[in-house]
């Protein structure tokens, strides 16, 4: 990986290339988890991907190519975000089939856990997307998104409280509304 790293540096486009190809997936999840849109969650990458190549030359560790690269989509991803915020987003249940009681119940718990996401800020959301989804440590959270470790433990906290609370408030309110 160092010398694909250093002969990318150099301009070598294909080494860049290969360096990338196995972290895109990782890093369009992370994106697609922040922004909750497909196409936002591409252009996300794409740009971070733009600029890890124009700041690959000013990349001090080599060997945390990975790490470095993350955050940049990362900080992409935000910054899309706060660019434009939340469209209204549609969920449909693919296809007409009749579906067991388990699916449902699947459909259901990730239709809550989306809108629950949803209502949380975008710090909140990306710590949660980097403990969970891509199941990075305290301090790594923390260097990701550039804040200290104490900060990052904490936002990862108040992450959870807050998207527990959006959940149960969002459970309440549809309580409310079957019984009226």
């Amino acid at each position: 990986m160092i010398d694909l790293v250093s002969r990318a540096r150099r301009g070598d486009a294909d080494a860049y290339t290969t360096l990338v190809a196995g972290s895109l997936d990782r890093l369009y999840g992370a994106a697609f988890l922040i922004l909750r849109d497909r196409s936002r969650a591409e252009d996300a990458v794409q740009d971070g991907l733009i600029r890890a190549w124009r700041e690959l030359p000013r990349l001090r560790e080599v060997q945390r190519f990975d790490a470095w690269l993350r955050r940049i989509v990362v900080h992409a991803a935000l910054d899309e975000l706060r660019r434009q915020r939340s469209r209204p987003q549609l969920s449909i249940l693919p296809g007409a089939e009749p579906i067991t009681y388990a699916e449902a119940d699947l459909v259901i718990a990730r239709d809550t856990l989306e809108r629950g996401f949803a209502r949380i800020s975008p710090d909140h959301r990306a710590s949660l997307v980097l403990r969970h989804y891509l199941g990075l440590t305290i301090p790594e959270i923390a260097s990701t998104l550039g804040i200290p470790t104490g900060t990052a433990k904490s936002r990862l906290h108040h992450a959870s409280q807050s998207l527990r609370a959006a959940i149960e408030a969002d459970d309440r309110g549809g309580a409310r509304s079957h019984t009226a």
